[in-house]
C-alpha cells in the first residue's frame, strides 16, 4: 500500500471476497484491532501516517484476507461477550449466536450459590470462559477431543483470568456418571451436514476445523444424542441441559430431549428468528 488513502486500498482489495459493506467493517476492523484507529481516525487520514513498519504489517494481514483467511484468524483475535478470545484454524471462531447461548445459561443459573457446570467441545473455550467470568462463584470444567483446542482454550482462560478446568475427552464416548455431578450442561457441539457444505463459504471450509463443523447426513444428531445420553446420568435433579442446534433438526431435537427423559423442553429463537437453542430439565 502506497501513502494515499491506505484505508481505501484495503477494502478495495477485498472486494472480489465480500460486497462493499462488509468489505469496509472489515477494513476498519482491521485497523482498529492493528492500530487502534477509530472510524474518526480513518476519516481524519491517520491511517496514511502509519509507519513503513505498521505499514508491512497491515500488508501482512491484508494479503491473507485476499486469500481467504477468516478476519479473525488473520488478527488472531475474536471479541465474545466483551472478551478478546485467541483463536486460530484449530478452534471455531465464536459467533454471535452463541454469545446468546451464553447469555441463557448465565441468567438461568446466577441465583445458584456455587453451580458446577459442563462445557461439552469447548473450543476456543469461549462458552466455558464466559460462564466462569459471568458466575465467578461457579465451578466450571470443559472438554475437547483437540489437544490444540484445549491448549489455545487454556491460554484464553489464563489470560482472562478465568478458572476453568479442562480435560481431554470424546463427546461420542461419555460413561456414565456414577452419581450426579452438574447443576449445568451446555453444549455447541458440530451441527452442519455435509450436505449443507455447496451453501458454505469458502473462508469457512478452507480455514475452520471441519472435525468441528460436520456430521453425517444419516446421523446429524449423533452428539446431541451422546451427549444428551451422558446428561441423564451426570445432571444433578433440577439441572440443565443446553444446545446450540442446527435449525433444520429443530423438531427432531425436542423429540429427542423427550425421549431421553427431559421434561421443560423449549427450542428457541436467536436474534434472526432461526430456531438454535435447545434446553431441558432433568
Amino acid at each position: 500500500m502506497n501513502n494515499t488513502d491506505v484505508y481505501s486500498q484495503l477494502w478495495h482489495r477485498l472486494l472480489p471476497l465480500y460486497d462493499k459493506e462488509e468489505a469496509v467493517a472489515i477494513a476498519r476492523l482491521v485497523l482498529d484491532t492493528l492500530f487502534q484507529l477509530s472510524l474518526t481516525d480513518i476519516v481524519m487520514g491517520r491511517a496514511d501516517e502509519l509507519s513503513v513498519a505498521d505499514r508491512q504489517r497491515l500488508n501482512d494481514v491484508a494479503d491473507q484476507l485476499v486469500k481467504g483467511m477468516p478476519v479473525q484468524y488473520a488478527l488472531h483475535e475474536c471479541v465474545f461477550c466483551d472478551h478478546v478470545f485467541h483463536v486460530a484454524p484449530g478452534v471455531l471462531i465464536p459467533r454471535p449466536e452463541t454469545e446468546e447461548l451464553c447469555r441463557q445459561v448465565i441468567a438461568d443459573n446466577a441465583t445458584l450459590p456455587c453451580p458446577h457446570m459442563l462445557d461439552i467441545g469447548t473450543g476456543s473455550g469461549c462458552i466455558a470462559i464466559t460462564l466462569a467470568l459471568a458466575l465467578p462463584k461457579a465451578n466450571v470444567e470443559a472438554i475437547d477431543l483437540s489437544k490444540e483446542a484445549l491448549a489455545i482454550a487454556s491460554d484464553n482462560a489464563l489470560r482472562l483470568g478465568a478458572k476453568v478446568t479442562f480435560a481431554e475427552r470424546d463427546a461420542l464416548r461419555l460413561t456414565a456418571a456414577p452419581q450426579p455431578l452438574w447443576d449445568a450442561i451446555v453444549s455447541n457441539p458440530p451441527y452442519v451436514t455435509e450436505k449443507e457444505r455447496t451453501d458454505m463459504r469458502r473462508n469457512v471450509l478452507d480455514y475452520e476445523p471441519a472435525l468441528a463443523l460436520f456430521v453425517p447426513d444419516d446421523d446429524p444428531l449423533r452428539f446431541y444424542r451422546a451427549i444428551a445420553h451422558y446428561a441423564t446420568t451426570a445432571l444433578r435433579k433440577g439441572g440443565r441441559l443446553y444446545f446450540e442446534i442446527n435449525p433444520l433438526y429443530a423438531d427432531e431435537m425436542a423429540t429427542l430431549l423427550h425421549q431421553q427423559g427431559f421434561s421443560d423442553v423449549d427450542i428457541l429463537k436467536d436474534a434472526f428468528g432461526k430456531q438454535r437453542f435447545a434446553c431441558g430439565r432433568k
